[in-house]
């Protein structure tokens, strides 16, 4: 989340990105190295990242959440509860990866 990577490419698009806040940030960080690149995915922890999801939306107005982990989709598979789309990062490089390959 600490990176520029995506806020460069976003921004440039007129397309505001927003973070958890610190706190938060910290809790996904620790749950990332300490249980999910382990393959642990506690029902806990995912209902708290979807509150977490359901907060930017009505504090921030969020139309969308980025995945940019390989492991947040994992725990944050099903998104119907929230009303807004998740974006799968590794599954779209992936499939602009094939479309690129097809159409060269």
């Amino acid at each position: 989340m600490q990176g520029s990577f995506y806020p460069e490419v976003f921004s440039a698009r007129g397309i505001e990105l927003v973070l958890p806040d610190p706190q938060d940030q910290a809790y996904i960080h620790e749950k990332y190295m300490q249980e999910w690149v382990n393959g642990v995915f506690d029902p806990d922890v995912r209902q708290r990242m979807l509150d977490m999801v359901q907060s930017l939306k009505q504090r921030e107005h969020i139309q969308g959440v980025i995945l940019g982990g390989t492991e947040l989709p994992l725990i944050l598979s099903d998104n119907g509860s929230t009303g807004i789309p998740f974006l799968d990062t590794a599954a779209i490089h992936a499939a602009a990866l094939i479309k690129h390959l097809l159409a060269g």
